[in-house]
């Protein structure tokens, strides 16, 4: 009697009766539809042209830049919301928050940043209750003076290469 109860508990459990857990992303097994996330609103600007122009753009914030931010160092994010997976992602396809408006687009790969991001959060659960889930936050050090330009080139020169002292090679 006690064995046949035993069985019929474990097949219980084993169904999932009791434990439910959100379903998970192909290409994020680790993280599920209801992890934690915050999601910021930037203000960035690209240069065309020989002109740059302000755009806004919205992708993922990972905790320690999050803790950073609120520690007062000068941002570019405007906004900053605490949301779940589900609520960014659809069949990992990004979706808008209402509060980022329509004139804002998303990252390039946010998907796999909102995954990154999203482990950040789980591995450091006590960042977590910096912006409550479903809540924003506005107050911190906005600004523009050092510009982040998303489609900047760096090209490296031989003039940009340091002399180096005659001896440096030398074996004396």
């Amino acid at each position: 009697m006690q064995a046949s109860l035993l069985i019929d508990l474990f097949s219980i459990v084993k169904g999932n009766f009791f434990m439910t857990t959100a379903p998970t992303f192909a290409n994020a097994p680790d993280v599920s539809a209801d992890s934690y996330l915050v999601i910021g609103l930037a203000t960035c600007f690209i240069k065309e042209d020989g002109e740059v122009h302000q755009v806004k753009v919205i992708e993922p914030i990972p905790s320690a830049a999050l803790e950073a931010i609120l520690k007062g160092i000068p941002t570019s994010y405007q906004l900053a919301s605490a949301t779940t997976l589900s609520e960014v992602l659809v069949d990992e396809t990004p979706q808008k928050l209402p509060e980022f408006g329509e004139d804002t687009q998303f990252c390039d790969e946010f998907a796999l940043r909102a995954f990154s991001a999203a482990r950040t959060y789980k591995s450091r659960l006590e960042a977590q209750a910096h912006i409550p889930l479903g809540t924003s936050r506005k107050d911190f050090n906005y600004s523009t003076e050092r510009k982040r330009v998303l489609n900047s080139v760096r090209l490296i020169t031989t003039e940009d290469n340091i002399k180096q002292h005659s001896h440096t090679h030398k074996v004396l």
